[in-house]
């Protein structure tokens, strides 16, 4: 009987997505078994430095894959925010699993939403794209850094921060208390949020023949103009950049937002197109928009 070695980081959050995942390749699968195994990551370990100062993205991720490289383990489970724009030679995204809700939800400990809270409330994130577009929408609020799972942020409210934002997707799948989603238009998500990625070896045939069925085809086609845009800035989380992309039966809508380094200027836009280059292009446009000429 074939059994599939899964890797994930410890966190409860990634240990719920891995087991969607179990379940749903048990379904898929029936005769095929999984085990998982939990790796630490460099931005588990680094709990309390600022997220860009570590690395940005790819600090929960490259330790995993280095791990799938050296055959310790057959897939990896990502939530596909956390991913690089370029993947190390050799591995593949080999599913996206259906999309969780995009959104990013604000949590007050009372009925406040971004728009009533009173001048001068702090707001704790770890994000570069969440702090560039509530430094745009609600100036004379306090930013504060702040990492941790998701319960430990939830748990700084009322008592070192006023409000967090976090990605709703998390907290659904983790079965909390919802806050007020803050609409894509206010608040663009990060490329990739709400999804899920199977990870493999791109010269697994056999493991990626298995989990093919796990792949949700409209996800996959948004998320990869999602990607597209991220790999064209070429910088990942050095920038504020979130992207959002939808599609119906002919176009991909993506709409992206940009900010400088210094998180004092921002743009957003939208475009349609008929394959996930229009990222791309949207990516390009915004750099345009923002440094003057496309890099």
């Amino acid at each position: 009987m074939k059994t599939i070695r899964i890797g994930t980081r410890g966190s409860k959050l990634a240990l719920v997505q891995t087991e969607m995942v179990r379940t749903a390749l048990s379904k898929l699968l029936p005769a095929v078994q999984t085990e998982v195994c939990i790796i630490k990551t460099k931005g588990d370990i680094l709990l309390d430095a600022p997220l860009d100062a570590i690395g940005g993205k790819g600090v929960f991720v490259k330790d995993i894959e280095r791990q799938l490289l050296d055959g310790t383990i057959d897939i990896a489970i990502h939530s596909l925010k956390d991913m690089q724009a370029i993947i190390p030679e050799g591995l593949i995204i080999s599913a996206y699993l259906k999309r969780e809700n995009p959104q990013d939800m604000i949590f007050t400990g009372g009925t406040h939403t971004l728009d009533s809270l009173p001048s001068g409330s702090s707001v704790g994130t770890s994000s570069m794209r969440r702090r560039c577009q509530i430094r745009s929408l609600r100036p004379d609020l306090k930013i504060v850094d702040i990492r941790g799972n998701v319960p430990t942020r939830l748990n700084k409210i009322g008592k070192d921060v006023d409000a967090v934002i976090l990605a709703a997707a998390g907290v659904i799948r983790l079965g909390l208390p919802q806050g007020t989603p803050l609409a894509i238009e206010t608040m663009i998500p990060s490329p990739g949020q709400g999804i899920i990625a199977v990870q493999s070896r791109a010269d697994d045939h056999e493991i990626n023949a298995l989990i093919e069925g796990l792949d949700h085809e409209p996800t996959r086609i948004c998320a990869e103009a999602e990607r597209a845009f991220l790999a064209a800035l070429g910088q990942d989380c050095n920038l504020p950049a979130g992207a959002y992309a939808t599609i119906d039966e002919r176009d991909i809508f993506i709409t992206g937002m940009l900010g400088s380094t210094d998180e004092t200027r921002m743009e957003k836009m939208r475009m349609k197109g008929r394959d996930p280059s229009v990222g791309r292009r949207l990516a390009q446009a915004l750099m345009t928009s923002i440094h003057g000429e496309p890099r």
